[in-house]
């Protein structure tokens, strides 16, 4: 499902239009990305948590050059979905 997508279902559900929807959709997003950047986690009870996980640092290779390089370590947003969603997906998705 793509954003535009997402925005069509809403809309059509709540009979708002899809501008006002688009907005509140791409809000949304920037307010989750500014507490992100800023260091804050975002909680939302019963969907899951956008969280900062840092990565430690690492030793790796480059290929072409044949030489080994640091990678300092670095912090990377995540997601963590709540328990509820969790086995929703796991009881109503088929394995392929």
């Amino acid at each position: 499902m793509t954003k535009a997508d997402l925005v069509a279902k809403i809309s059509d559900k709540l009979g708002i239009e899809k501008g006002d929807v688009q907005a509140t959709v791409e809000t949304f997003m920037e307010e989750v990305k500014s507490s992100l950047e800023s260091g804050d986690n975002v909680y939302l009870r019963g969907f899951g948590s956008f969280i900062i996980k840092t990565r430690a640092e690492k030793t790796g290779r480059n290929i072409s050059k044949n030489t080994t390089i640091k990678i300092p370590a670095h912090n990377i947003p995540a997601f963590k979905p709540a328990k509820v969603f969790l086995e929703g997906v796991k009881s109503n998705v088929e394995v392929n």
